[in-house]
């Protein structure tokens, strides 16, 4: 019996937040062939990068089997990360790493799947990479009016 080949996943994703730490959103786009799915969320008191990294947190768990998923972010941070510094954080248990809460909830969302992450530059006219920038600003504005 041949294995079912994982389907190819393309997850965008932004983080924004109004002072760092202030209000702050994530947003992002979930691509496979010709459909989309955009989500977006946020918190009162946040960073930047925890923001970045909820945006991926959050498109994993959309996620109804394992897949093959390629993430594609601005945040050097999040993209150096999965694809480098990641088993040598686990390896030393965290030390002096930041943000360790949702980086083991990171862990968690990506086991079932083969994550790799792709950096783009922000702010450079790339279509999804702008409409998550969009979505997370709207999403952390939204929260400000509320405070």
């Amino acid at each position: 019996m041949q294995k079912q080949a994982r389907k190819q996943i393309t997850l965008y994703s932004d983080g924004s937040s109004l002072g760092n730490p202030g209000p702050g959103g994530y947003g992002g786009i979930l691509a496979f062939k010709d459909k989309r799915k955009e989500y977006s969320g946020g918190h009162a008191h946040t960073t930047n990068n925890r923001m970045e990294l909820q945006g991926v947190i959050e498109g994993l768990k959309l996620l109804k089997e394992p897949c093959d998923v390629e993430v594609v972010s601005d945040s050097s941070y999040v993209v150096k990360a999965i694809n480098e510094w990641l088993e040598g954080w686990v390896r030393k248990d965290f030390a002096k790493v930041k943000n360790v809460d949702l980086w083991k909830e990171y862990l968690e969302v990506s086991k079932p799947h083969h994550v790799h992450g792709r950096w783009v530059r922000g702010h450079n006219g790339h279509p999804e990479n702008e409409r998550c920038d969009t979505l997370a600003k709207n999403e952390a504005e939204r929260i400000k009016a509320t405070l």
